[in-house]
Formats: C-alpha cells, structure tokens, sequence
C-alpha cells in the first residue's frame, strides 16, 4: 500500500471514530434535552398553579387546594422516606403511599380541570366543588394520619433511647465515684461515739 493509501485510511478512520463520537454525542443531547423539556413543563405547571392561587374566586381556593394537596404528599413521603433511612419496619406502608400518591395525582388533576374551567368559565358545577373538598379532605387526612403514626413510632423509640442512655450514665456516674475507705468509716464512727459520750453530762 502506498503512502498516500494509508494516509487516507488512517484520515477516514479518524472521521469515522469523530462521526461516532458525534452521534453518540447528539443522542446524549436529545435525551438530555427530552429530560429538560419534561422538567420545564413540571415547573411551568407548578409556578402557574402558585400564579393562580394567589387571585380570588373558586379557580384561586382550588389552586390553592392543589397546593395544600402538594405539600401534605410532600411531607409524607419525606417522613416515610426517613422512616425507611433508619430501618423502620413499615410493613406495606411504602405501597399505601404509592397508591395514595397516584390517588393523590388523579385528584390534583381534577382540581386543575376544575380550575381551568372556572377560570375559563363562569358557569361550573358548584356541587362538584364540593365533593372536590370532600376528597381533598380524606386525602390529607389520610397524610396527616400517617404522618402522626410514624412520628409517634419514632418519639416512642427515641423514648426507649433515651431511659437506655440516662440508665448508662447514672450506671458510669456512680462507676466513677471513689469507693468508701472501709477503715476511713470506721475512724468516723469512732470520732462521733467519742464525741457523743463527751458531750453527755
């Protein structure tokens, strides 16, 4: 093979590993990409939502329902979650969550249907606000319950911890104080009787 033949084959193995790096480069940004999109709509929905629950009127009180509902699943994971860090037996209560949040997902949908009509429109369903309200209200309830149980659970725990660590520390307290000098006892003994009979008339 002639120089200028391995030159161009070393020139196209070039481009062809460059033309690989840079596909392989374009799909990293497309997914990345997907992820930001994804991302900004999330964030788009929820400064809307805050935007909106800042006015009056019932499309305000149902964004401001959706907050509420936000926040209390919020919390709750975040407990469940840290009930799970420190090895806490939850039995099924991580799938109780999971299925809470779906339920939960579905009822901030229909507020949000709900609150896009009401803005849109000024003839809504009233009654159905009101069942909106009701499940509104089982739901955070039922965050608030589990949120209770856990912190209960672990105030309870903390509890043992602490009678374990004050019984150690008295046990250390009195480990660390000098032993009575027997013969020290007895010298004190005798100077008191000696003092009591001078004493005595």
């Amino acid at each position: 093979m002639s120089p200028i033949g391995e030159l161009l084959m070393i020139v196209l193995v070039i481009l062809a590993f460059l033309l690989l790096i840079a596909g392989v480069g374009v799909y990293v940004l497309v997914k990345v990409g997907k992820k930001a999109a994804v991302k900004a709509r999330e964030a788009t929905t929820r400064l809307t939502t805050h935007v909106n629950a800042m006015g009056a009127g019932d499309a305000a009180e149902v964004e401001r329902l959706r907050l509420d509902l936000r926040r209390e699943v919020s919390l709750t994971r975040q407990a469940v979650e840290q009930a799970q860090r420190q090895g806490w037996g939850l039995g099924d209560l991580p799938r109780l969550l999971s299925d809470l949040t779906a339920q939960a997902d579905v009822h901030d949908g229909q507020l949000g249907m709900y609150a896009q009509q009401a803005r849109v429109s000024r003839y809504v369903d009233h009654a159905t606000l009101g069942t909106l309200r009701e499940h509104q209200a089982k739901l955070t309830a039922m965050c608030a319950r589990i949120r209770a149980d856990l912190l209960s659970d672990q105030v309870q725990h903390s509890a043992t911890g602490l009678e374990d660590l004050r019984t150690r520390t008295d046990l250390e307290i009195e480990a660390r104080r000098p032993a009575p000098d027997p013969l020290q006892e007895i010298d004190d003994l005798y100077r008191r009787t000696m003092q009591d009979r001078k004493e005595q008339p």
